[in-house]
């Protein structure tokens, strides 16, 4: 009796000792989540998405083969932000990343342990995410979306040397697209430039307020804003009919009709992303990695447009552009 009393304490003990370790197997072997957050649909922040995959590939995480990338868009929806951040907590997301500032602030109020990559954030600081760019301290890391504000003033300047009144044209409640506003007025307003500020709270308002803007100005200039990006055609309409010229803070925007940009490129931005998520995948703590940022732009001239608005460009300065920049034809 006691013989079998033994054999069946260690037949337990070993289908215990299986059990965990099966478990513990069954963990290393699942496939990390990443979730990707994103704000809404436009060719900027689908650049960023596009860079985050490419550089996760090339460091060997492959989506279907040894990770699993849960990407969702919120279609600039508040209450769609708060419930995809809830889905990738659910899942027990491994790194969550988040496309535009909206998208990175739902992802923090979600949760304060899981790894959260900032996909190129403005204002990090501004914004509430971290409380210093070189040791973030906390689980929210990732890249700063910088723009060469005062080259693109520089060009701008270039570009209409008679320039006296210039709008802008952004999202009351963004605060990123408010500070870049800040910083571009109190350049222009030194140069001699009058700055006019015109802001919506959403795209129903980008009908009215352009159209208002475009017959009070000589020149309008959008900062990096999500918003006004997703209904760039409506502003673009408004600005062609009245022959007045659009400096948008991304390459995107100038390849649909802006005029000119010196900007950073959103595909990079993505890139730098993808590395930094690699990183973390990789063991890296969010904590001890100092937020990114790309140090140089790239000129893009749209010569079509400007011939479209009847503006005249100097030959020596298309060509200057063309040697280092990006001139569309």
């Amino acid at each position: 009796m006691k013989r079998l009393i033994s054999t069946i304490a260690v037949l337990f003990l070993f289908l215990i000792f299986a059990f965990f370790r099966s478990t513990d197997q069954a963990k290393k072997n699942q496939t990390p989540t990443v979730g990707i957050l994103q704000l809404t649909s436009h060719p900027a922040l689908d650049e960023i998405h596009r860079g985050i995959v490419a550089a996760l590939k090339e460091e060997g995480f492959v989506a279907g083969k040894n990770i699993k990338i849960d990407f969702q868009n919120a279609q600039n929806d508040q209450s769609n932000l708060k419930s995809m951040s809830q889905r990738f907590e659910n899942e027990d997301a491994a790194v969550m990343i988040g496309i535009a500032t909206p998208a990175a602030q739902s992802l923090a109020n979600t949760t304060k342990t899981t790894p959260i990559v900032m996909g190129a954030i403005s204002d990090p600081i501004g914004a509430g995410l971290v409380k210093d760019l070189k040791h973030p301290g906390g689980n929210i890391t990732g890249v700063q979306h910088r723009e060469p504000i005062a080259r693109q003033l520089q060009l701008i300047k270039a570009l209409m040397p008679d320039l006296k009144t210039v709008g802008v044209l952004h999202t009351s409640s963004d605060d990123s697209s408010a500070a870049e506003v800040k910083e571009f007025s109190k350049l222009a307003q030194k140069s001699g430039i009058q700055v006019k500020e015109y802001t919506i709270t959403s795209t129903n308002d980008i009908q009215q307020v352009s159209a208002t803007m475009a017959s009070n100005v000589q020149a309008i200039y959008i900062p990096n804003d999500n918003t006004v990006a997703s209904g760039f055609q409506t502003v673009l309409k408004n600005a062609n009919q009245n022959k007045i010229p659009i400096f948008p803070s991304t390459s995107e925007m100038t390849r649909q009709g802006g005029l000119a940009t010196v900007s950073v490129s959103q595909y990079e931005l993505g890139k730098m992303t993808g590395k930094m998520t690699a990183a973390i995948l990789k063991g890296k703590d969010p904590a001890d990695m100092a937020i990114e940022y790309p140090t140089e732009g790239t000129t893009y001239l749209n010569q079509k447009q400007a011939q479209q608005l009847g503006i005249t460009l100097p030959n020596e300065l298309i060509t200057q552009i063309s040697k280092k920049g990006v001139v569309i034809k």
